[in-house]
């Protein structure tokens, strides 16, 4: 079985499935964070009590966390052939990726945010912090290793869906188990591919683990 399989394209779907999920993972967090900051600080009681902007920031995530991410990709196709003048491949698959994980982390980071005692938050107000000294100096501290957890179910996630949009397009492990492995007729390559994609998910999930033990002990 394994005597058919093409490893140039198994190692180059490989490649192109770790630049997917490692660009989208990073731009998850970046646009991830943010938004469930706002989430927390406008809620009532908190540091920033701004409901309209809370309930605004909820309903967008709540939508593209809804859409399931098939339609999400075909939604997007415009999106992405306009912001990097393809479609096609994994570069144009990090559009929907991000869409479509950055409110899932959104909302992971609303609940670790959350869980920080508001004990510690209203020391540091009273001692004249101001709201941006909180979130930098409190809340993201107190809570980064519940976020280190968080993105690395995300990213787990990540992998989950590339293999998705590559049925579609998109490039990586999905597509070349899709068209050199299911249309072919060809076991050997949705076995090597759908391997890889395991061996990626326990490398990812264990590193987060340990990173995030590491930060627990500070």
């Amino acid at each position: 079985m394994f005597h058919e399989v093409d490893w140039a394209a198994v190692w180059k779907a490989a490649g192109e499935t770790a630049y997917m999920v490692g660009i989208s993972t990073f731009f998850t967090a970046l646009f991830g964070i943010p938004l469930g900051i706002l989430l927390v600080i406008t809620d009532r009681g908190h540091i920033r009590e701004m409901p309209w902007v809370q309930k605004l920031v909820a309903a967008v995530v709540n939508f593209f966390r809804a859409v399931p991410f098939i339609v999400l990709v075909l939604f997007l196709f415009p999106l992405a052939e306009w912001l990097v003048g393809t479609s096609l491949g994994p570069t144009a698959a990090t559009i929907p990726l991000i869409a479509g994980a950055a409110p899932f982390y959104a909302r992971i980071v609303e609940t670790a945010l959350r869980e920080v005692d508001k004990g510690v938050v209203e020391a540091a107000r009273s001692m004249g912090s101001t709201r941006f000294q909180v979130v930098t100096k409190v809340l993201l501290p107190e809570a980064t290793p519940a976020l280190v957890s968080g993105l690395t179910v995300t990213c787990v996630t990540l992998i989950s869906f590339s293999a998705m949009a590559g049925v579609v397009g998109g490039g990586g492990l999905g597509d070349a188990a899709f068209r050199f492995g299911f249309q072919s007729f060809n076991d050997g390559m949705l076995v090597v591919c759908g391997f890889l994609l395991v061996v990626m998910v326990q490398l990812v999930q264990w590193i987060g683990d340990w990173v995030s033990r590491q930060l627990d002990k500070r």
